[in-house]
């Protein structure tokens, strides 16, 4: 009886002080939670102990972009400061002063840092997009100069005349007669696919062929882009580096996916080797940037790494931007009509059946509204270095040594304090200072620390211009001959954030042969 007593008389106690605790323990957060943000001018998430932000930060996972941009515009410096279990205290900054404080003044203590290069590691390896220092720059140099060439740049053109007449047109042209539904955003990267295995690699994996399912080596590019995407959102960053070490779950896809594309691009450099050994002088008319790579004689694993790193950068960034100006486009037929017009003038003496390289350079307005869509939805709409010392932004927020900084163009691109008060709308003339009488003008010059889409500083995208001369190609020629009417709802369309951005569940469209008197 005794003994009975007892245990219900330290239950009770058990209860009671769980009731205390739970009494307690709300003011006692709330109070850590008041001395977090007293301290911390930036309006950074609700921060607790041991955890950090991890509640808010899981809560908001499926929104992320928009939670950090939220938090970003109340901010008085543009910056928050974000700590969670697991994870390294991390910098996020929409301010242009401490983007070029990063990506340029203070470069060599902002590298992509080993955190990064560990994310990315498996799929891209050594290639320049994956690493610092010497390996960087000496990767820098040697593709700077192959991008500069003017042969190279002919050699894209003609390839886009090529895929856009003889592939792309098709497909379009049968749509239209069969008033079929397309996915334009999977047309748009197989397209971009054709043409950068091409540009690239000078093979061609015939991916805008519907008949044919997907070529491994662009199913292994998806997997593997995806998977490496997700290892930088995992709410416990430790978690996938278990499952790689286990080699189950997404990390096997991983693998696998990994395995295979570099077994492809194996290949095909094995084969292009061969081929430039038999050439006589020791070089061949390729074009392509692997022949140029090889026949400089460099190492086949280094050059495997670096063109795997431009496959991705080439096909995904330059799809999604066209993806999202199309869909832009549709709701905006005026601004449609003015590219239509510009496009149209390159061709007012009837001696031109297509665009050459000083056109396409020449279409000022196209390039302002290609920009004014990447301010919206940026390719890529974060991006990451790892402080290799200890450091002070420009607003006062202090680093960390091993503090992650993340530069913000998707939240950048929506801040009143850079864009004014119209800065959620799409208006392509605020790209001018005053538009011609006839014509569209010179561009402004916009600080690349307030547009950061191709990077800036010495990391700058090195394939910046023509990225831009393959969207306009394609957007000009597209639009002159075809309607692009989506089939979907009003509603503005998800914005997913991977390592380059694109439109959940795909942009379904009909097409429409455009009116010659409209074109």
């Amino acid at each position: 009886m005794l003994l009975t007593l007892l245990f219900f008389l330290s239950l009770a106690l058990l209860l009671l002080s769980l009731l205390i605790a739970l009494l307690l323990l709300p003011p006692l957060i709330a109070s850590y939670r008041n001395e977090v943000l007293s301290n911390n001018p930036t309006n950074g998430p609700p921060t607790y102990p041991i955890i950090g932000c991890l509640i808010s930060f899981y809560r908001n996972r499926p929104r992320l972009l928009d939670w950090y941009t939220d938090l970003l515009s109340v901010s008085p410096t543009q910056t928050i400061v974000l700590t969670r279990f697991g994870a390294r205290r991390t910098i996020v900054t929409a301010n242009p002063e401490n983007v070029e404080h990063m990506l340029k003044t203070n470069f060599h203590v902002y590298p992509k840092g080993k955190p990064f290069t560990e994310i990315l590691g498996d799929f891209l390896g050594f290639g320049i997009f994956n690493v610092d220092g010497e390996m960087w720059s000496t990767q820098r140099k040697l593709a700077s100069h192959e991008f500069s060439t003017r042969s190279l740049r002919e050699f894209v053109v003609k390839t886009l005349e090529e895929e856009v007449q003889n592939r792309l047109f098709p497909l379009l042209e049968s749509a239209t007669e069969t008033d079929a539904v397309l996915d334009f955003q999977d047309i748009l990267r197989r397209f971009a696919f054709d043409t950068i295995c091409k540009v690239t690699l000078g093979t061609d994996p015939h991916c805008l062929d519907l008949s044919r399912p997907p070529p491994p080596l662009m199913a292994g590019f998806d997997a593997a882009a995806e998977i490496s995407a997700r290892r930088a959102t995992a709410a416990i960053p430790s978690s996938w580096k278990i499952k790689r070490a286990l080699n189950i779950g997404s990390e096997a896809k991983l693998r696998a996916s990994v395995q295979l594309v570099k077994a492809s691009v194996d290949a095909i450099i094995g084969e292009r080797r061969e081929k430039i050994d038999k050439c006589s002088d020791g070089k061949c008319d390729g074009g392509d940037l692997l022949s140029r790579l090889l026949a400089a004689d460099h190492a086949e694993e280094e050059v495997r790494d670096m063109v795997i790193s431009f496959l991705m950068a080439g096909r995904d960034t330059s799809s999604a931007a066209m993806t999202w100006l199309f869909w832009l486009l549709s709701r905006h037929r005026g601004v449609e009509k003015e590219i239509i017009e510009e496009a149209t003038s390159f061709y007012k003496d009837g001696s031109k059946h297509s665009l050459d390289f000083d056109d396409l350079k020449e279409m000022n307005y196209l390039k302002a509204c290609l920009c004014e869509s990447m301010r919206l939805y940026p390719p890529v709409s974060w991006d990451s270095k790892h402080a290799a010392a200890s450091d002070r932004l420009p607003d006062g927020t202090a680093v960390n040594k091993g503090d992650r900084v993340t530069y913000f163009p998707y939240g950048m691109g929506r801040m009143e304090e850079l864009w004014g008060k119209d800065c959620l709308e799409f208006r392509p003339d605020r790209w001018f200072d005053e538009p011609w009488e006839e014509g569209w003008g010179t561009m402004k010059t916009v600080s690349p620390y307030k547009f950061p889409v191709f990077q800036a500083g010495p990391r700058v995208c090195l394939g910046k211009e023509m990225s831009f001369i393959q969207m306009k190609y394609v957007v000009a020629s597209v639009l002159r001959s075809f309607e692009v009417c989506p089939v979907q709802s009003e509603e503005e369309p998800v914005f997913v954030p991977l390592l380059t951005s694109h439109m959940a569940g795909g942009f379904k469209v009909r097409v429409r042969k455009r009116n010659p008197a409209t074109a």
